[in-house]
């Protein structure tokens, strides 16, 4: 017999809780975001919880080539260290080899219809505010990215 985890099954208990909870949609301002795959679509979420830039690279272009491949929705969730990352005031790293840096790499997920979502809880623990994100990256609300979550055809990855 196969065992499972406590952490697989502690997820799965919090995603049938939140699930039955509902449809939520994440919005900025009066703006909402698409926070469900379309009709069955593959879907993917990678949560990115550093600012180190190899990290962060390797983050964002997963998220890339998700959206290159036409998964949708893709979206990179910036929370603990990782708000930093997207902070207008910050020099913006390059990692490895790449031509871009963070920042870049960001506005082009978002060019290419990605989404970037900051975590509120963690943006006020980093001092900073809406307006402190490069363009391009919102804030979650109240909800957060309960909704990507509790879609059963977004996948999820963490950095």
């Amino acid at each position: 017999m196969k065992r499972i985890s406590v952490s697989l099954v502690l997820m799965l208990m919090i995603g049938i809780v939140l699930g039955s909870l509902g449809s939520m949609m994440v919005t900025v301002g009066s703006q909402p975001l698409v926070a469900q795959a379309h009709d069955g679509e593959p879907g993917l979420l990678v949560n990115l919880t550093t600012d180190d830039t190899w990290s962060a690279n390797m983050a964002l272009n997963l998220a890339m080539n998700a959206r290159e491949k036409g998964l949708e929705p893709v979206v990179v969730f910036l929370n603990v260290r990782g708000v930093y990352l997207a902070d207008s005031g910050r020099m913006p790293a390059k990692a490895g080899n790449s031509d871009m840096n963070i920042h870049e790499k960001m506005q082009a997920l978002i060019a290419a219809g990605g989404q970037i979502i900051a975590c509120p809880g963690c943006s006020k623990e980093a001092g900073l505010t809406q307006e402190d994100y490069i363009e391009g990256v919102v804030m979650a609300d109240k909800e957060g990215i309960f909704p990507f979550l509790t879609n059963p055809n977004v996948a999820v990855m963490s950095y």
